[in-house]
C-alpha cells in the first residue's frame, strides 16, 4: 500500500516540470497545490513566494520538533535519455525520470507519510536549490522560523544514510584589468592581464597544493573551470575573467581561504572578485556535529561517511540548528540521463522517516 502510494506520488511530481534553470516556478504552480491536496486541511499551509522561481512551501502539524526539507526543483533535462524524463517509468526495481533521484522520491515519501494522520509533522518543500543560491532556505532561517526545530533533515540522495558532514562549496569570478595596447610595448610583462592571472594562477595552485594531506586528497578541491582573455597575440590583453571554485574540509571556512587566495594575486594587479555562491561546509564553521549525532543515535541510524557534495543542511547549521542529509538514491544516479532511483530505497526512506515522526511523539 504504502509502496504504491509512494509511486503514485512520485509520478505526479515528475510530471510538472520544475528544471532549473529556468526555474519557471511561481506560488501557483501545481506541484504546490498538488502537495497542499495531499496533505489536507490538518495541516497549517503557507507558501512563500519570493519572486524569480523562489517559492518554499511549509506545511505543519502539531507540534513538531523535527523539520524534514526537501528541493523539488531539479537540473535540466539535457540528453541521452531513452524515455520520457518527465514520465515516470517503472523497469527492473527501479524509478526513473528526471528528479526521481534528486530528490522527488523522498518528497513522495514524505507526501505519503503526511497522508498516515502524523500528529506532530512539519515539511518545507523548496524550489531554488539546483541554482546554488539556497534563497529559499536562507529566508525561511533568516525569518527565525527554523529556531523552533531541535534537529532538520535535509533530503539528498545518501542512500539512505544519515550523513553528518560534507564539504562547503565556494564559486568565484577574478576579473582581471590591464591596460591594452601593441604587445612591443616595454610594459607588456606588467600591464597584460593574461599574465596577471598567470601568476596569480601559479601561486593559487601552489596554495591548493598546501591543502592536501596526501597525494590521493583532493584538499580544497580547487579549480579554475573558465578562463576568458585576450582579443590578439600581439595585443596587450585588457582583460581577463576567471570562473574558478573550491568544496572545503567541514570546519573550515569560506572567507578565509578566499582571502588566501585573493592575496595570491600580483601586489599591482587590478583584481576584481565577485562571489556568485558561498556554502559553508557542514556542520558550518563554528559547529559540531554533536547534535546530529546524538539524534541519529537515538533513532538508530545509520551513520555514513562524509560526502563530498553540497547541500542546504550547511544553511541550517550556521544558523546553530542541527542538521544532517539524508535521503533515498545515489549521487551517482542525481543529474544523469536516465536518472533513478531504486524501488526499495524509497522503502527504505519511508520507513525511516516514519521511524522518526513516531519515535518522537
Amino acid at each position: 500500500m504504502n509502496n504504491q502510494r509512494i509511486i503514485e506520488h512520485l509520478a505526479i511530481l515528475v510530471a510538472v516540470d520544475t528544471q532549473n534553470p529556468p526555474r519557471s516556478i511561481d506560488a501557483d504552480n501545481q506541484i504546490f497545490k498538488y502537495c497542499s491536496q495531499v496533505v489536507g486541511k490538518d495541516y497549517a499551509i503557507r507558501v512563500f513566494d519570493y519572486g524569480d522561481g523562489h517559492v518554499s512551501w511549509y506545511a505543519t502539524r502539531g507540534k513538531p520538533r523535527i523539520l524534514f526539507n526537501v528541493h523539488l526543483d531539479t537540473v535540466p533535462v539535457g540528453e541521452a535519455w531513452t524515455s520520457d524524463p518527465l514520465t515516470l517509468k517503472l523497469s527492473d526495481g527501479k524509478a526513473y525520470g528526471r528528479g526521481a533521484c534528486d530528490i522527488k522520491g523522498a518528497a513522495a515519501c514524505l507526501l505519503t507519510l503526511a497522508e498516515q494522520g502524523v500528529a506532530d509533522f512539519a515539511l518545507l518543500f523548496t524550489s531554488d536549490e539546483e541554482g546554488a543560491s539556497g534563497c529559499c532556505v536562507k529566508k525561511f532561517v533568516d525569518s527565525g522560523e527554523a529556531a523552533r526545530y531541535r534537529q532538520v533533515i535535509v533530503a539528498e540522495p545518501t542512500g539512505s544514510e544519515a550523513i553528518l558532514s560534507h564539504r562547503g562549496f565556494l564559486s568565484v569570478k577574478t576579473q582581471f584589468t590591464g591596460v591594452p595596447g601593441h604587445s612591443s610595448e616595454s610594459r607588456t610583462l606588467a600591464d597584460n592581464a593574461n599574465h596577471q592571472f598567470a601568476a596569480w594562477a601559479v601561486n593559487v595552485l601552489e596554495l591548493a597544493g598546501q591543502k592536501k594531506h596526501s597525494a590521493d586528497d583532493p584538499g580544497a578541491c580547487f579549480n579554475i573551470g573558465v578562463v576568458h582573455g585576450g582579443t590578439k597575440s600581439n595585443v596587450i590583453a585588457a582583460s581577463t575573467l576567471v570562473h574558478w571554485s573550491a568544496r572545503l574540509r567541514p570546519g573550515d571556512s569560506n572567507q578565509e581561504f578566499l582571502d588566501q587566495v585573493r592575496a595570491c594575486a600580483p601586489q599591482d594587479a587590478n583584481v576584481d572578485w565577485r562571489v556568485p555562491f558561498t556554502g559553508s561546509p557542514l556542520p558550518a564553521a563554528g559547529q559540531d556535529d554533536a547534535g546530529a549525532a546524538g539524534f541519529a543515535a537515538d533513532h538508530r541510524l545509520e551513520v555514513g561517511q562524509p560526502v563530498d557534495f553540497w547541500t542546504e543542511a550547511s544553511i541550517f547549521s550556521a544558523a546553530g540548528i542541527p542538521a544532517l542529509v539524508m535521503g533515498p538514491g545515489h549521487i551517482a544516479q542525481a543529474h544523469a540521463a536516465d536518472e533513478w532511483v531504486a524501488l526499495d530505497q524509497l522503502d527504505k526512506s519511508y520507513l525511516q522517516y516514519s521511524g522518526i515522526v513516531t519515535r518522537d511523539d
